[in-house]
């Protein structure tokens, strides 16, 4: 049994928390502690901070999510002054082992690991997810994540992807107007420029367009309250329409990776918890052609951990430590 550090640093907030792991697992996560990253210069520094805030001497042991890919040798945050060198990270913290994951590959670690306690029924068969065989997890937030989990003989293999970046696939006459409006923006459109917390924004201004109404609203944040909420008929046309769209990438995605479950992650996923089940989702889901009674067999889930990036990023140290 050890003690670690879990941390979700994102481009807005980093979340520290005390987690113990021990056979592979993390046996507790202790209670969350969110720092904004712009009132803090460095890690270093809100590591620090957070453990002046706990008021103890912190493990010298870590596993970390970062909202980037790990790739190079400086990791650049998107909305975040941070840099990060992975080669220097340990000695940085004062630990002296590490994981250091992306963020979409922290939230497979979690599917890895929670229950069906943790995992929502959407559409499907309302069966537990399959102990054998591909899950993809497909996350809106504020871009678009994607990641999949291999389980086989007990065991799990998180993969991470850009899977987010594939072609926006339009299947009717408005999804073509979104497509024809956005190309004018974007010499390339992909799913995230419409399947994320801003992306919102493009389907409510092709949607005034449309109706030949002003665009009033640029605020996501704001179109997503007035549309969750029924206030703004064309505020509530765009969630409709985006929770059409993260049905047709979720299948694309499954499909793609021969997956035989599915679960729906990402800040804005939980947003729309109440209003997947009862929007277009799950026939877009299973709007594939010749094979639209295989993916009518799979079982989507959305994960209600309300952590899961910290239980990811301590599930990739056990993964690997423990």
């Amino acid at each position: 049994m050890k003690e670690i550090v879990a941390v979700d640093i994102g481009g807005t907030h980093a979340r520290f928390a005390i987690a113990v792991v021990e056979g592979g697992r993390v046996a507790s996560l202790g209670d969350a502690l969110t720092l904004k990253c712009a009132e803090h210069a460095s890690l270093l520094l809100a590591w620090e901070a957070f453990g002046r805030q706990i008021g103890r001497t912190l493990p010298r042991a870590a596993g970390i999510a970062v909202a980037c890919p790990i790739q190079g040798d400086i990791l650049k945050l998107t909305n975040n002054p941070w840099m990060i060198r992975p080669a220097q990270l340990g000695a940085q913290l004062g630990v002296d082992e590490h994981v250091l994951v992306n963020d979409f590959g922290a939230v497979g670690y979690a599917v890895a690991q929670v229950d069906a306690t943790h995992l929502r029924h959407l559409c499907g068969p309302d069966r537990d997810l399959p102990a054998e065989g591909v899950t993809t997890i497909v996350g809106p937030g504020t871009g678009l994540g994607s990641a999949y989990v291999v389980r086989r003989d007990g065991r799990c293999l998180v993969c991470e992807t850009e899977g987010g970046h594939v072609d926006f696939a339009p299947l009717d006459s408005v999804d073509d107007r979104i497509l024809q409006r956005l190309r004018q923006r974007y010499r390339r459109v992909s799913a995230e420029r419409i399947v994320s917390g801003p992306g919102l924004v493009n389907l409510y201004e092709t949607i005034a367009e449309l109706e030949g109404q002003p665009s009033r609203i640029h605020d996501d944040k704001e179109l997503w309250t007035l549309g969750l909420e029924g206030r703004d008929p064309m505020a509530s046309a765009a969630v409709e329409r985006f929770c059409l769209a993260l049905g047709g990438v979720a299948g694309d995605l499954a499909l793609a990776q021969g997956a035989n479950g599915v679960v729906i992650a990402g800040g804005v996923g939980q947003r729309l918890a109440d209003h997947l089940p009862r929007s277009g989702f799950a026939e877009r889901f299973v709007a594939k052609g010749r094979f639209e009674s295989m993916m009518a067999g799979l079982p989507v889930k959305l994960i209600t951990h309300p952590q899961p990036g910290l239980l990811g990023a301590a599930a990739a140290f056990a993964e690997r430590f423990a």
